[in-house]
């Protein structure tokens, strides 16, 4: 089996399983709100999850809660960036994006209802038996996607706009830490914590692997194309907004993206020959299209 294929039978498995658990309700768009904010996309935080969870030989099944929880706080923060006061998107993974198709007031709402849905779903004791492990995904997600983490790096973007200047290099990687990857680290950490290992060698490797995750959407901005990303292009630039491309140009961001794949592959030299779909994701990364 390719990678690719791969991801999107895991993609597939995490549709499936959010498509069961997200509430329905006919009486207000809510519901059907949060679902389309959840629905699509490469579920590439989900499937860092479960593919950290068959490292130590978990199934699909036990690590399918958590990777529920990551792609709902992921689509969380989505519906919130793309709200005018933020990012001001209106498409978002090839459809309009929740405030467009419904209103502001419904998208701060799903995004609100999505977050508080993730911790539901790690609470619960499909998450995992110990009440102890799931208190420690409770509580290092909390981190990863609150003030020392993504919504830290998102403030951070705000106020990059209205600082007067442009971000150095040091600043931007500081801020894509939070923003971008936390969330990452978190899901690829998932699977030592549900196993009950030593999360450190996946740390290492995600910190390598979002990084390179956040460059190649840069270069994307520059030079992707709207029909497969699914969301407007040239934004950054249009705003005169630093990024890794203004700093070291394409070619050098290219080739940093390339040296912190190579980074993330060797965070993972201790697993053998276990750890090669991890090292795909982190090469599909800098390869992707969308």
């Amino acid at each position: 089996m390719s990678f690719r294929d791969r991801l999107a039978g895991r993609a597939e498995a995490i549709d499936a399983y959010l498509d069961d658990k997200l509430p329905r309700d006919g009486r207000v768009a809510l519901t059907d709100a949060m679902r389309h904010a959840a629905g699509g996309g490469k579920r590439l935080r989900g499937f860092l999850v479960l593919e950290s969870a068959a490292l130590f030989g978990l199934p699909v099944a036990a690590a399918l809660p958590a990777a529920g929880a990551i792609e709902a706080i992921h689509a969380y923060s989505l519906v919130h960036d793309d709200l005018p006061s933020m990012d001001d998107d209106d498409l978002r993974r090839g459809l309009p994006t929740v405030h467009v198709k419904w209103d502001e007031a419904t998208a701060v709402l799903a995004g609100d209802a999505l977050q508080s849905f993730a911790f539901g779903l790690l609470a619960s004791e499909a998450a995992h038996p110990d009440p102890a492990v799931r208190v420690a995904l409770i509580a290092s997600l909390a981190k990863a996607a609150g003030a020392e983490g993504m919504v830290l790096g998102q403030a951070l973007d705000i106020a990059a706009e209205t600082a007067g200047r442009a971000l150095g290099l040091d600043e931007i990687t500081a801020l894509q830490a939070g923003k971008t990857g936390a969330l990452i680290g978190w899901a690829a950490e998932a699977g030592a914590v549900l196993a009950g290992e030593d999360p450190a060698p996946l740390g290492r490797y995600a910190a390598a692997l979002g990084l390179a995750f956040q460059i190649a959407d840069d270069i994307l901005d520059v030079e992707g194309d709207e029909t497969k990303t699914g969301k407007r292009l040239g934004k950054d630039e249009g705003a005169g907004k630093a990024t890794f491309v203004s700093h070291l140009g394409l070619d050098g961001a290219k080739a940093r993206a390339a040296a912190l794949v190579a980074e993330a592959e060797a965070a993972l030299d201790g697993f053998g020959d276990r750890g090669e779909i991890l090292r795909d994701a982190a090469r599909f990364v800098i390869e992707r299209e969308l």
